[in-house]
């Protein structure tokens, strides 16, 4: 064998060798509970940046949603505002895209076809252990304040005074991925109560937090859980009066929508995406026009770890565990 023969096999086998160190690396990473495309080396609970280049995306239009509590239609024109500013900050075209659940939002990020959106309470972990969905900021007021409250409603002369009272009758939840539409009052009236759906009331799914406000207050629905910031945009809009519904339940405060990207986007993207949030100027728009309903007027940065904890205790209380199959 020639010298030339033997360094190229030297080098051949040092390649081979340097792959399959890598993938080995791959294949066990550190990751919790996170799906196992995913790498979690710095123990933040969210998917790692790929440190592969090859592993990275930079398209030329960013596609953004928004959570699906409401009519999708309602935020179209809500957030071209902040759309316009996010293309400016990025030089990239950013489209909306409307979805109808909160299984289609998770999906079109898993799949590739979303890159930035803002998740539902509930739908955060899931979004983060099975997307790659990476959670960088919320919507608070601008003294700092920020979450919600899962409220059960129903209606004056249901018969309904107190959440003792819906056993026997029914109780709408939205969607099984939605904290306050499901997982939350599932874990509070078994845990509290002990009142367990379908054993002590039956349950209906609405599929968004308007359809169960709008329920209860024509009457469709004899009580609901809700999320209440929701339910004050919706009074603020003239889409029901206050008194059209009755709360007879209110839970402790619960971080509201999480905004983010996924999470093999460029790291430069991503922080321009992030600078796009944090410097977006609320006063005169729509977003605000639209938020300040529920008292939301800034972008407060946030963390996963420590934002999301109450509720993936609230996942654990009720068995929860994030299959992505």
């Amino acid at each position: 064998m020639s010298f030339f023969t033997k360094v190229v096999s030297a080098a051949a086998f040092t390649a081979g060798v340097a792959i399959a160190s890598s993938a080995f690396a791959a294949a066990h990473c550190e990751r919790g509970t996170l799906d196992e495309r995913f790498c979690d080396v710095d123990g933040d609970l969210i998917a790692d940046i790929p440190t592969d280049p090859s592993e990275l995306v930079d398209p030329d239009t960013l596609i953004f949603t928004y959570t699906p509590v409401e009519d999708p239609a309602v935020y179209v024109s809500v957030w071209a505002g902040f759309m316009d500013h996010l293309a400016e900050v990025t030089g990239k075209k950013v489209q909306f895209f409307p979805v109808q659940s909160n299984a289609a939002q998770i999906e079109a990020m898993r799949s590739g076809r979303l890159h930035i959106a803002g998740f539902n309470t509930g739908s955060n972990p899931l979004a983060v252990n099975c997307a790659g969905f990476r959670p960088f900021t919320i919507m608070a007021s601008l003294d700092g304040q920020f979450g919600y409250e899962m409220e059960i409603l129903t209606y004056p002369g249901s018969g309904i005074d107190k959440v003792e009272d819906i056993e026997g009758k029914q109780l709408a939840f939205t969607s099984p991925t939605s904290n306050s539409g499901f997982k939350a009052p599932s874990a509070i009236l078994k845990g509290d109560y002990n009142m367990i759906p379908d054993r002590d009331f039956e349950t209906v799914l609405s599929g968004k937090h308007d359809n169960s406000i709008m329920g209860v207050a024509n009457h469709d629905y004899v009580a609901a859980s809700i999320a209440n910031s929701v339910l004050e945009r919706m009074i603020a809009r003239g889409e029901l009066k206050a008194d059209d519904v009755v709360s007879i339940y209110k839970s402790q405060t619960f971080p509201t929508t999480g905004f983010g990207t996924v999470y093999n986007l460029t790291p430069e993207l991503q922080a321009k995406i992030q600078e796009a949030f944090f410097s977006f100027d609320w006063e005169g728009t729509a977003l605000q026009e639209e938020f300040e309903k529920s008292n939301e007027g800034q972008f407060l940065p946030m963390n996963y770890k420590d934002f999301w904890d109450v509720i993936r205790k609230i996942d654990t209380a009720n068995g929860v565990s994030y299959s992505c199959n």
